[in-house]
């Protein structure tokens, strides 16, 4: 027969598991990606390649990056600049974002190129989590820019070999830390 203490502590484990696993749920429940082109859910899941960094954005909506990057410049340049220079980001967002074939995914001065240089195209850019379904999913062509390919390496149709959830949430660091505003402020919301 089982003590009381055996027994209170079996209980209080098998509750704290129940409780975890509902805390889990929510997370995750938490942070639905849906495609910028239609709205449809993004099939993208944790990956055994994924690095805590990315799982915590796949629970939470919140790209890790960022923080790293604002309190580390080496970080910054060999991981941020690397994702975006390296994966092609350049070619239609220019090399200091300014846009080329794209629009550019900073502010830009007065007077730019485009009505969308001191605008995000789609507003919810303005979000980590809008962002990463922009890239991963790619875009409609909502601006007279064109459409972008969907890059996620986990979604059908994505460009090349396409792009792990670390190397999309990298690359939205470094634009984020980036920003030139007038007001001091970033995008981030």
């Amino acid at each position: 027969m089982l003590g009381k203490n055996t027994l209170k502590s079996t209980l209080i484990g098998g509750l704290l598991a129940i409780a975890g696993m509902a805390v889990s749920f929510q997370a995750s429940a938490a942070c639905d990606l849906v495609s910028t082109v239609d709205g449809k859910p993004l099939a993208i899941k944790v990956t055994a390649e994924d690095s805590d960094a990315a799982k915590t954005f796949l629970e939470t909506c919140k790209n890790p990056y960022n923080e790293i990057f604002a309190e580390d410049a080496k970080a910054l340049k060999k991981l941020g600049r690397r994702a975006y220079n390296y994966n092609n980001c350049t070619g239609c967002h220019g090399g200091k974002l300014e846009g080329v074939m794209a629009p550019g995914l900073k502010k830009q001065p007065e007077g730019g190129q485009s009505i969308w240089d001191n605008q995000w195209v789609y507003p919810k850019n303005g979000t980590d989590k809008g962002m990463f379904e922009t890239i991963a999913g790619g875009t409609p062509g909502k601006s007279e820019k064109g459409t972008m390919f969907k890059w996620h390496k986990q979604l059908p149709g994505h460009t090349g070999d396409g792009l792990t959830t670390d190397e999309i949430l990298q690359a939205i660091a470094y634009i984020r830390t980036k920003y030139a505003g007038k007001d001091g402020k970033t995008w981030l919301k």
